[in-house]
């Protein structure tokens, strides 16, 4: 069966691996490691052949047009016939792959669709670079292995067959959950397989083996977590989230329950630099920056078991973090889809948000969760809406037409037609009253202030008692800045309300 577009959800079961299969786990994903290694070379090779071109500099020098216009579309043939040209295309890197894979012994352990598909990887990773969608990719070191290997179909190399996978002479069973509380792993295994995944993870020391179900359509919604038919609007930040629908409304901490493990990473990530500064003593210089390496040579690095230690003991606390914000995302994504599955949300910058909030980013990652909700919102019948935010100007709107410019540090939102409402919830409310219009080709958006205003007299208490809930739990504790609730007389004034 050939892998088809669509919708798709993963189910992930634990591999039951003997030692012996451990290993021989092991070699393969080594194996890939270098066999990924040399098409990413490759790729970056041919990407640096295109730039350099003559033909891409006059390629460049084509006017780029409006979307879809057919200045936009001639341009990006000509980029696309020299990058032919070169060889610089997802079927040459693949040919080039399997070419080393069979010139080496690569290929006692590899078959030709994982190969395939690791130098898809390789390529795609090339590609968001030429795009500028991410940073020039990295080789991937002999301590940092792949993590994951898949096929390009159930068909072949790696396949699922009812309650074990083969690949190549390895049949590897895995381990069902006998209880099944929500059904969920039986409803996945009645539906079509499209694909495998064999995943690698070191868990407190240990390394586990894990298999992903890619499974066409989508997955089966608990009956714990209702889904409304209706809309729902949210405005999301950093450290903060607000979400409001016609009949509920909630402010809290983005992701409360993660851990703060920053400090612990921090004194881990120093005592790593004191540990490589003491067995690296000639790559520094005097004021404590790292030398410069010669043209066509590089600075060689000795690690120490207790440097290696500490770099296990870093890699398991972003594992710890990386668990708690998945369960995080996924009870947040559904109690907001509860509240309507049709999403209302600004289109927002995430790399923005890390340069800004890198930690914060960091421990909570904002956008994994949008990417998240987008996927739950799909299987509970609904979408998430994202509109611009330029047009609609929700944190300095109000719905009697008004347009002020506030500075961040201004949390609450005071009109002198005397609207008084929290920033965050305001603008989550005036983003359920956003509509687009169809002009030409071009969708606009705008505030339907009318239908704002209309609404106000329901939604008020909503977001009072939103605030209302915010301070009763806190009890005490210290809130974000962002709520605008720190102080005594911000929490007595905002329940008063």
């Amino acid at each position: 069966m050939s892998r088809k577009s669509g919708p798709s959800f993963v189910l992930e079961l634990p591999l039951v691996v003997s030692p012996h299969e451990s290993r021989v786990l092991s070699v393969r994903f080594e194996a890939g490691r270098q066999l990924y290694n040399a098409a990413m070379g490759e790729a970056l090779r041919r990407l640096d052949l295109m730039k350099q071109s003559k033909a891409c500099q006059l390629a460049r020098k084509m006017p780029q047009g409006a979307p879809k216009s057919p200045e936009q579309k001639a341009r990006a043939e000509a980029f696309a016939l020299i990058a032919k040209s070169i060889g610089f295309t997802d079927y040459d890197i693949q040919s080039y792959a399997t070419q080393c894979k069979n010139a080496c012994w690569i290929g006692a352990h590899l078959d030709a669709h994982t190969t395939q598909k690791i130098a898809t990887r390789a390529f795609l990773a090339a590609q968001r670079y030429q795009f500028r969608a991410g940073g020039r990719p990295r080789f991937k070191p002999k301590w940092k292995v792949l993590e994951s290997m898949e096929a390009k179909s159930n068909a072949a190399a790696i396949r699922w067959r009812g309650d074990h996978i083969e690949w190549r002479k390895l049949n590897l069973k895995v381990r069902f959950d006998r209880k099944d509380k929500h059904g969920v792993q039986t409803f996945a295994l009645q539906k079509t397989v499209r694909f495998c995944r064999i995943v690698r993870r070191t868990i407190r020391g240990t390394v586990r083996w894990f298999v992903q179900l890619v499974i066409a359509g989508f997955p089966k919604w608990k009956e714990k977590n209702p889904v409304c038919q209706g809309k729902s609007a949210i405005d999301i930040g950093p450290s903060t989230i607000a979400a409001i629908s016609e009949t509920d409304a909630f402010l809290e901490k983005f992701c409360a329950n993660v851990p703060d493990l920053q400090k612990a990473i921090r004194r881990i990530q120093r005592a790593m630099d004191r540990s490589k500064r003491r067995s690296n003593p000639d790559n520094y210089q005097k004021d404590g920056t790292v030398k410069k390496a010669a043209p066509g040579h590089r600075l060689q690095w000795v690690f120490t078991h207790g440097y290696l230690r500490l770099r296990a003991r870093l890699k398991e606390l972003h594992r710890i973090l990386a668990a708690y914000r998945r369960t995080e995302h996924g009870k947040l994504a559904s109690r907001i889809v509860a509240m309507g599955n049709a999403v209302m949300a600004e289109k927002l910058s995430y790399n923005a948000f890390q340069w800004m909030f890198g930690k914060s980013v960091r421990d909570r990652a904002p956008g994994e969760f949008m990417l998240r909700l987008r996927h739950k919102a799909a299987s509970a019948g609904g979408e998430v809406i994202e509109f611009p935010t330029l047009p609609t100007k929700l944190s300095q709107s109000c719905h009697c037409g008004a347009v002020v410019k506030k500075p961040l540090s201004q949390r609450w939102h005071d009109c002198s037609c005397g609207v008084h409402a929290q920033r965050d919830l305001y603008s989550a409310y005036l983003a359920l009253h956003v509509r687009s219009d169809v002009k030409g080709e071009n969708q606009v958006w705008r505030l339907d202030t009318e239908s704002a205003r209309m609404g106000w007299c329901a939604a008020e208490p909503l977001l009072g008692k939103a605030v209302s809930d915010v301070v009763q739990t806190a009890k005490g504790g210290p809130l974000p800045a962002s709520f605008g609730l720190n102080s005594k007389k911000a929490r007595d004034r905002a329940v008063l309300s």
